[in-house]
């Protein structure tokens, strides 16, 4: 169970945590045994100091549901939001300027707990996207941190690190660290997704031994916090299952 000390011990420009935090099946373990699906972000918050908004992807929450989360966490707290599949996996960026302005608008009254978006593209989009992507981002309002994660490896390399460079826009790390050239942000956003085929990640326990895996993602955001990098890190529930245990395992090699 992840301790209230990944709070206090807090490290730099470190926010490490999970994707989500409303699991049900974390009661009994993570979550006191009766506590109420209300009081869960609360909870959440003594024992890590930022979560990424998954639920944002399946809608653009209300104002008031916004307002509530801000609410229910201390100063400090950042959230990380992804932006809505209607944006990125329907309509893949075109036509979507009245949807963008309402989540961006909804996602402003975090305030200053506001960490980055995320545009999560999914594999058919590919090389073909590349002009409407860099008309996209151009447009994107400022003020706001953002990051991108494609899945399609035709998209990877020096003209896509080019067009995030010259946006100011991370381009999200996953599996295996990479090499600190690679990142042109002064943040850095690492996702650690696993595989949803091997893990069953409701069973609140650890499925897969990822000790080693996350040993070297710590010495490579150790490297990234050296340089004076923001560092957001996220795990999901395919990662070993347990995402609490992971993003407190980081937290304890980093301290």
């Amino acid at each position: 169970m992840a301790s209230s000390e990944g709070k206090r011990g807090r490290i730099g420009k470190l926010h490490i945590g999970t994707m989500g935090w409303s699991y049900w099946f974390w009661v009994g373990d993570f979550y006191p045994r009766g506590l109420k699906p209300a009081a869960f972000l609360a909870e959440y918050a003594k024992h890590f100091d930022s979560v990424e908004l998954d639920n944002t992807f399946y809608r653009i929450p209300s104002a008031s549901t916004v307002k509530a989360w801000r609410k229910q966490t201390p100063e400090g707290f950042l959230f990380s939001a992804k932006f809505p599949r209607i944006i990125t996996h329907v309509k893949m960026l075109r036509d979507c300027e009245r949807e963008v302005d309402t989540f961006i608008s909804r996602m402003s009254h975090l305030q200053n707990k506001l960490g980055p978006l995320l545009l999560q593209f999914p594999r058919s989009f590919g090389p073909k996207h590349f002009p409407t992507l860099r008309e996209f981002l151009s447009t994107l309002p400022k003020g706001f941190r953002y990051a991108v994660e494609v899945r399609n490896k035709g998209l990877l390399g020096e003209k896509l690190n080019s067009l995030l460079r010259e946006n100011g826009v991370a381009l999200v790390l996953v599996g295996q660290p990479v090499p600190e050239e690679e990142v042109a942000t002064d943040f850095v956003y690492v996702r650690l997704k696993g595989d949803r085929r091997k893990v069953n990640g409701t069973l609140c326990k650890v499925e897969v031994d990822r000790t080693e895996d996350i040993r070297k993602w710590a010495v490579q955001v150790k490297s990234f916090l050296d340089r004076q990098l923001e560092v957001f890190g996220y795990f999901s529930k395919y990662y070993s299952g347990y995402p609490p245990n992971d993003a407190e395992q980081l937290l304890n090699l980093l301290r």
